[in-house]
């Protein structure tokens, strides 16, 4: 391997570790400490993600924590970009499991759902804007929050694979895996019909 082939490397593992560090932000966890909501790995479904600070009562709050999760997935990929697509794919894979898996946190972080959508307005804009429109659709039919998040990642990840983007499709096949594995506990519940409703308590 040549001196540049190192140095591709290089950037890659940078960009990777880049990603992660700002991908694992807890910004919902932050936030709603802030706004006086608590400690969300207290409340309700314990997740730090925006659905358990909407749980605990901040729409406002869950609304920011909703923006700033995706951003965090599109600024670490569209700052690798500039070192090629290699470094952006790492980016968006390393934003995806600092949020999932912060060491701040001992590696118990959100279910990835709007990171995942934030590294794919990075990456394939077209597909983001698929999953949001399944995820509005089926949220608002059923008002499952996790069944719109799963049904919309699927969508994406089809929608990757029929036009041909088979490294993006790869990469979100990876990180859709990680995201259903996540929601293991939502499916049973989806399954038995206790599954938390949007806006309900629990």
């Amino acid at each position: 391997m040549s001196l540049a082939d190192w140095s591709g490397v290089g950037v890659n593992i940078l960009a990777l570790a880049g990603g992660y560090l700002l991908g694992s932000i807890p910004f919902g966890l932050v936030l709603a400490k802030l706004a006086g909501l608590g400690d969300l790995r207290q409340i309700g479904s314990g997740n730090i993600g925006a659905t358990n600070v909407l749980r605990a009562g901040g729409k406002g709050v869950a609304a920011l924590t909703l923006i700033l999760d995706a951003a965090k997935g599109t600024a670490a990929v569209l700052l690798a970009a500039r070192f090629g697509e290699t470094a952006a794919l790492a980016a968006g894979l390393g934003a995806f499991l600092g949020h999932v898996f912060p060491v701040w946190l001992r590696f118990k972080g959100g279910k990835g759902v709007a990171t995942y959508l934030g590294v794919l307005i990075g990456l394939y804009w077209p597909a983001a804007l698929l999953f949001a429109a399944t995820w509005l659709a089926v949220a608002y039919v059923t008002r499952y929050s996790s069944l719109a998040a799963l049904t919309a990642v699927a969508a994406s990840v089809l929608m990757l694979a029929a036009m041909g983007e088979w490294r993006l499709g790869a990469l979100f096949l990876l990180l859709g895996g990680v995201l259903y594995v996540r929601h293991a506990e939502n499916v049973g519940r989806l399954a038995r019909g206790e599954e938390t409703r949007i806006g309900e308590k629990r």
